[in-house]
């Protein structure tokens, strides 16, 4: 299923964000603005909106509200991409330059704090004082994750349960906050609400898994291999294979994942390695099986057209090849 049909059930309502988005990003001063609209410009697929007014739609009926969740979610995940692309020194994000690669860092930390503040006026604004709640906690799970991940990439010790809490924070908490303010949009049933959190968790984390998947080649996506080896992070496919090797290879596997990251020939032994362990296998089934979670709990609501969007847009993401 392509994206565009996923989206049909809430065209109107993407429409018209975009609008209410471009209006949320204005500055007075010349180089902001000239920044943002950059930013505008090379936005990606809108899939975080896409929750957002998709749960909504299953909960109620989309009013202003929503406008303002779905905003606030899109302000808090471009300037967590442009402080990102600081923070690994990136110079590309999908295929245009970063914003540190055109105005460099100072500015491109200064342009992330603006859209975070320009997040707090509009909720502020509009009194979303519950998505605002909802959002600030995914900013702290967000910066929560990648500094545990910064940590355990030292150390290069972490095991299953420490990898989820790691993903849990850094990639579903912004995931899960956009199915739960869309949701907090359009009612009050707190049940509702965090089922919807709940929904949005584990398919964030199975996004994950999947973005793990593609850095061992499981798919022909024109990506380089071995990106997360290269900056130690330690992936679902990679732990599960250290724990089935034995003590000497496990050391010998960290050691070249500490000392020789940079090596494309011993970055490929690793890859090698993972591929020959079932990491890759192993892997694709928990993505699956979060999957199938998640799917699970959209049977607490009643039949729609959004529901059934919202179903095929979990698939959609399970299954991209980039």
């Amino acid at each position: 299923m392509s994206i565009d049909k996923i989206k049909s059930p809430i065209d109107q309502e993407l429409v018209a964000f975009e609008q209410h988005f471009k209006q949320s990003m204005r500055s007075a001063v010349p180089l902001l603005d000239k920044i943002t609209y950059y930013i505008v410009r090379r936005k990606g697929k809108q899939v975080r909106p896409m929750f957002v007014f998709l749960s909504a739609k299953i909960c109620g009926e989309v009013g202003e509200s929503s406008f303002v969740a779905a905003s606030l979610i899109e302000l808090l995940h471009t300037a967590s991409l442009v402080h990102d692309d600081v923070v690994d020194d990136s110079l590309e994000r999908r295929g245009f330059f970063s914003v540190n690669a055109l105005w460099k860092n100072k500015i491109a930390v200064l342009v992330g704090d603006y859209l975070l503040s320009q997040g707090l006026s509009l909720a502020l604004k509009n009194k979303a004082y519950r998505v605002l709640e909802i959002v600030s906690d995914a900013v702290k799970a967000l910066s929560e994750g990648e500094l545990l991940q910064i940590e355990k990439a030292r150390r290069l010790d972490i095991e299953e349960p420490i990898y989820y809490d790691i993903i849990r924070k850094k990639t579903a908490s912004l995931i899960a906050a956009a199915c739960q303010a869309g949701a907090a949009s359009t009612t009050t049933d707190e049940d509702q609400i965090e089922t919807m959190r709940l929904f949005g968790e584990k398919i964030g984390i199975a996004f994950q898994i999947k973005d793990d998947l593609f850095d061992f080649g499981v798919d022909d996506v024109g990506k380089p291999l071995g990106i997360d080896i290269k900056e130690k992070k330690l992936t679902l496919p990679l732990i599960y294979a250290l724990n089935q090797a034995s003590a000497e290879q496990r050391r010998s596997v960290i050691n070249t994942v500490r000392r020789h990251n940079e090596n494309p020939e011993k970055v490929k032994e690793v890859i090698e390695f993972v591929r020959q362990s079932g990491g890759i296998q192993y892997a694709r089934e928990a993505m699956y099986r979060y999957r199938e979670e998640a799917l699970q709990l959209l049977e607490a609501f009643p039949n729609s057209e959004s529901r059934q969007a919202l179903k095929e847009l979990v698939v959609f993401v399970t299954e991209r090849d980039k």
